[in-house]
């Protein structure tokens, strides 16, 4: 059998000796560094690390290696986690009419390249929408909005979140605004993707809003929900070139491909926990 890999990320003021000290305690504690990344941010002065390692004792358990490294965590006041690197996270999508996002990480899911669980689909339109599409046991949830009562919708939301234990919620062309007050509850778990490449473009519309700017390229943007509409810490991006001759529709068909393949990215990265939030930006330590 293969040794269990663990994760640990961690950020914290930078300064001398978190290196020697994060490593000191592992080799301390007979475990083998497999993979190891940091950034030290010189604009914010905070420092960011990944460590990938798996002890060398048999059968030790992550919370007994969370106690352990609670000591290095305290002395240089860390943000930090620390995770059986196998251990699936549970993932609730939610989407809207536009079900091309979806459909892609059903079929990437199901082939095992998103290694998560989803523990449910959420969409504001009846699940005929979706006929073609293939659910298998996945609890399906129908939850309309009212434009006069959006708040009575998020309660629903948020009790489907809780009830599944969800720690990642993923807006797959989730074509409604978030409340602040359900965007605050989801800071750091929540991701969305924008078909537009931000910060231009926020909002509705905006292929046609690139049209109508002669744009010679257009692209998606993966990122983090905050209350700021459109304006949360970019994780991934990617573009296409576009000329004069299309049109609006054309760019929306070209989007669709762009923004399958941001987002899958994406969901890879922070099921991997190579995504660290950075103040309004990321640390994206790539594999």
């Amino acid at each position: 059998m293969e040794a269990a890999q663990f994760v640990l990320t961690l950020s914290c003021a930078d300064r001398p000796g978190i290196v020697g000290a994060v490593s000191s305690h592992l080799a301390a504690q007979g475990s083998n560094i497999l993979e190891a990344q940091q950034f030290g941010d010189a604009q914010t002065g905070q420092f960011f690390m990944r460590l990938v390692f798996h002890p060398c004792t048999a059968d030790v358990a992550a919370d007994d290696l969370r106690a352990g490294f609670k000591v290095v965590a305290q002395r240089f006041d860390m943000q930090w986690t620390l995770r059986l690197r196998d251990q699936r996270r549970r993932v609730l999508l939610m989407v809207s009419k536009f079900d091309h996002c979806l459909a892609d990480l059903l079929y990437r899911w199901r082939i095992g390249e998103l290694p998560m669980d989803i523990v449910g689909i959420i969409a504001n339109h009846p699940r005929e929408t979706y006929r073609h599409l293939d659910f298998d046991a996945i609890p399906f949830h129908y939850l309309p909005v009212d434009r006069a009562d959006k708040a009575t919708q998020e309660a629903q939301v948020w009790a489907v979140i809780e009830q599944s234990g969800a720690e990642l919620v993923v807006l797959a062309r989730y074509m409604q605004v978030l409340s602040d007050e359900l965007a605050g509850k989801l800071a750091g778990r929540c991701i969305n993707i924008h078909h537009s490449f931000l910060p231009g473009f926020k909002g509705a519309r905006p292929y046609h809003q690139a049209h109508r700017r002669g744009v010679k390229l257009i692209g998606a943007t993966a990122h983090f929900v905050t209350a700021d509409l459109d304006e949360g810490p970019i994780i991934e991006q990617d573009i296409e070139r576009v000329s004069h001759s299309n049109t609006p529709e054309d760019m929306i068909r070209i989007g669709r491909d762009i923004e399958r393949r941001v987002l899958a990215r994406t969901l890879r990265l922070v099921l991997d926990d190579r995504v660290l939030v950075d103040g309004h930006k990321t640390v994206v330590f790539a594999p």
